[in-house]
């Protein structure tokens, strides 16, 4: 038997409407203040559709609401053999009209995109997305009012920053091995070059030395692992 040809639940766009403004609302009362940044494929291969290097040069300030309510997902906090790692989860929540007016309007994008950053200043880290859910809330009253920007936490590898925001341009200064900007020139702007060919950099160039060597996770590790016979877990415990 079909359905009552009294009650149109798919077909109305002012019901539409009104559970897309409430939700608008929602997120802005419960909602939080990012920035989406763009991707931007530098060098791209017109074969494999890869890209040797990514760069971001738009931040655009939206409000969206995040998912995970008792904290970050993923695994968490911990030790690998290649030291520290992080592995938080987080999960965004977009209106679609919003995405459209703030973001999609000015970049020609149609929806969000896996690879595209979002910037958090609650916690001031940047997340990567993974995976868009366009159905998030199933077709209320036959339409999608949402997205959901499945993200973890962003892990710098080269990417160039310049959204023009402080803020997020400066966050990866100190992980950046380009030393380009620290080249020394001329009055005429030409670089200076050694016997071989490559640029002399300044002496105050340098890398953050979490990102250059283990050496403090080591000393840290010392003191709570110790492998003598004094520790109690060799063969020589007393």
């Amino acid at each position: 038997m079909a359905t009552s040809v009294y009650f149109n639940n798919f077909q109305s766009s002012q019901e539409q409407l009104l559970i897309e403004n409430l939700i608008i609302e929602s997120i802005k009362i419960y909602g939080h203040d990012v920035y989406y940044m763009p991707r931007i494929l530098d060098n791209k291969d017109p074969i494999y559709g890869e890209a040797t290097s990514s760069s971001y040069e738009n931040a655009f300030f939206v409000d969206m609401y995040i998912k995970n309510v008792q904290g970050f997902k993923g695994q968490g906090d911990f030790m690998s053999k290649f030291g520290l790692q992080i592995r938080d989860e987080i999960t965004f929540t977009i209106a679609r009209r919003t995405f459209s007016e703030e973001v999609g309007m000015y970049d020609d994008l149609v929806r969000p995109r896996e690879g595209d950053l979002i910037y958090l200043p609650l916690n001031k880290k940047i997340f990567v997305v993974k995976f868009v859910e366009h159905e998030a809330i199933f077709y209320q009253m036959g339409a999608l009012q949402t997205y959901d920007l499945e993200c973890e936490l962003f892990e710098y590898s080269g990417e160039t920053f310049n959204t023009g925001i402080p803020e997020i341009d400066s966050l990866m200064d100190g992980y950046n091995p380009n030393m380009t900007s620290e080249e020394m020139m001329m009055e005429d702007g030409l670089v200076f070059i050694d016997e071989d060919g490559f640029p002399i950099i300044n002496e105050a160039y340098a890398l953050d030395p979490n990102t250059s060597d283990n050496t403090d996770f080591e000393l840290e590790a010392n003191t709570v692992i110790d492998w003598t016979e004094l520790d109690p877990f060799s063969e020589g415990r007393y």
